[in-house]
C-alpha cells in the first residue's frame, strides 16, 4: 500500500485532539498494574479504545498497535498506527505535566508521520515525511550545538523491570559519563516530550538506552524532519527494530557515540 503521509496528517491531528481532550479532562482512575512499577490507568485504556475506534474508521486499510492492547488491528502492505496513549504516565498519575499523546505512522520499520500532543503544556508537535517539523503550526529545527560542553543532554528512564539491576549498569554509568562531559543532564520521564524537544531545539540531544514503538515512533519522525540525527547505540542510523534512540544535533552525534561506548566499558571493566 502506497501512501503520502502527509495527506493522512489532518487524519492524526484529529485523533490525537480525541485523545487530548480525554487526557485533559479526565482523573486516571483506577490503576493496573503491568509489571515491576510499570502501570496504566483507566485514561490510558480509554485513550486507546477512543483512537484505535476513530482510526478503524477513517483509516480501515491500515494497522494499529497501541501500547495497552497491542496490535489490535492486522496490517495491510505494511503500514501501522502506532500509540502511546498517555507517554509519561507515571507523571501523570503525580499531577506532573510532562505528560502527552503520542501517535506516529510507520511504513514497515520506519515511521513517516507522528503527532505528539502535550496537552498539559498547550504544545502541540507534527511531521510528516519530506515535509519538515511544525509545534503549534510554527515551523521548527533542532539545535546545531557542536560542542558537548554546552549541550544539554536528556536520558530516558531508568529500566524497572525484572532485569533492571543489570540494564541499569550502563545507564548510570552514563549518566556519570555525561555529568562529566555535558553544560547539564536532564531526565524529563516522557519520551514523546524527549524527542519533541530536541526537534524543537529546546535541549541538544536525548539518550534512550531503549526503543519501545510507541514511545518513539512519532517523536522520531519529528525530531529528524527538524534536522537531528537519529541513531542506534552504535551509530547506525534509526529504525523500529532499533535497541537504543539517540536523537541529537548533526554536530553531536559522533561524540555521544564515543561517551556512551566509554560508558560502555566502564561497565564491563
Amino acid at each position: 500500500m502506497t501512501v503520502d503521509a502527509h495527506t493522512l496528517l489532518p487524519i492524526a491531528e484529529q485523533a490525537v485532539t480525541i485523545a487530548a481532550e480525554i487526557v485533559k479532562t479526565r482523573l486516571p482512575g483506577a490503576v493496573t498494574a503491568k509489571g515491576d512499577r510499570d502501570m496504566a490507568t483507566e485514561v490510558d485504556y480509554a485513550v486507546e479504545h477512543a483512537v484505535r475506534s476513530f482510526l478503524s474508521r477513517e483509516t480501515p486499510d491500515i494497522g494499529f498497535l497501541g501500547e495497552e492492547e497491542g496490535a489490535t488491528t492486522a496490517a495491510e502492505g505494511g503500514l501501522m498506527w502506532i500509540l502511546d496513549p498517555v507517554d509519561g504516565t507515571a507523571n501523570f498519575l503525580r499531577g506532573i505535566p510532562l505528560c502527552g499523546v503520542s501517535l506516529g505512522l510507520v511504513d514497515k520499520d520506519m515511521p513517516i508521520l507522528g503527532v505528539i500532543d502535550l496537552p498539559f503544556l498547550g504544545s502541540r508537535y507534527s511531521a510528516a515525511q519530506g515535509h519538515g517539523a511544525q509545534a503549534d503550526e510554527r515551523e521548527i529545527r533542532a539545535s546545531q550545538t557542536g560542542d558537548l560542553h554546552a549541550a544539554v543532554v536528556s536520558i530516558g528512564d531508568y529500566a524497572v523491570d525484572g532485569d533492571a539491576e543489570r540494564k541499569n549498569r550502563l545507564r548510570l554509568a552514563l549518566t556519570h559519563e555525561l555529568a562529566a562531559r555535558v553544560q547539564r543532564v536532564r531526565m524529563f520521564g516522557s519520551a514523546a516530550v524527549d524527542l519533541a524537544w530536541v526537534a524543537e531545539g529546546k535541549t541538544d540531544a536525548i539518550i534512550m538506552l531503549s526503543n519501545k514503538p510507541w514511545d518513539t515512533a512519532a517523536g522520531v519522525l519529528i525530531a529528524r524532519e527538524a534536522g537531528a540525527t537519529i541513531a542506534d547505540m552504535d551509530g547506525s542510523p534509526h529504525t523500529m527494530s532499533s535497541g537504543a534512540t539517540i536523537a541529537a544535533s548533526p554536530k553531536l552525534l559522533a561524540d555521544l557515540i564515543e561517551l556512551i561506548a566509554e560508558a560502555g566499558k566502564n561497565v564491563q571493566a
